[in-house]
């Protein structure tokens, strides 16, 4: 299914280099599939005195473009320490409405002290996720674009009697940026 369009781009094996360097793998795995952080963008809370995070009227402000950088090792974000961070995956997916998506931590950013909060991807949502990261370690964390950031893990059944795509749920076809909070 992922090669036939429910993953895009979809790399048919896992990668742990690209251009002989060695990244944070991606691609197939042995039962779910590592997607990437896109380079597109990447945004930090920042705290504004005075304003509350408000899930039902969600201000923009309160969220920080970060800027990419590259060394040697590739491109990344600065995850500051103890602190919070939106990005968008470079896959898009396209769930069927027999399956649905748990997104799970890689551990090498778990070991680092960076938490993937990532909602399930429901029968027939399709779009860019959006990557909720916390760095919950005290000190600053580089966040690699274009290599693995999380695994899917994929739960397969009947379809179900009403799909993400069939209750029009809000965040259906999510461009490729960050889609922030609504009601």
């Amino acid at each position: 299914m992922a090669a036939k369009g429910m993953i895009s781009p979809f790399e048919p094996e896992q990668i742990r280099r690209a251009d002989n360097v060695p990244v944070i793998s991606y691609g197939l795995s042995s039962f779910g599939y590592d997607i990437r952080l896109s380079s597109a963008e990447f945004r930090i809370f920042r705290h504004i005195p005075g304003t509350v995070v408000d899930p039902k009227n969600f201000n923009s402000e309160n969220l920080e473009l970060t800027r990419l950088h590259t060394d040697n090792n590739g491109s990344y974000f600065i995850l500051p320490a103890h602190s919070y961070g939106l990005g968008v995956a470079l896959e898009r997916l396209e769930i069927p409405d027999n399956i649905t998506v748990i997104c799970i931590g890689k551990s090498t950013y778990a070991r680092c002290g960076i938490i993937a909060n990532i909602t399930p991807a429901e029968a027939a949502w399709r779009g860019y996720l959006t990557l909720e990261l916390s760095n919950s370690s005290s000190t600053d964390c580089k966040i690699y674009a274009n290599e693995g950031i999380v695994q899917l893990m994929f739960l397969e059944g009947e379809p179900c009697a009403t799909t993400y795509q069939a209750r029009q749920g809000k965040y259906q076809e999510q461009p490729q940026i960050v889609t922030l909070a609504r009601i």
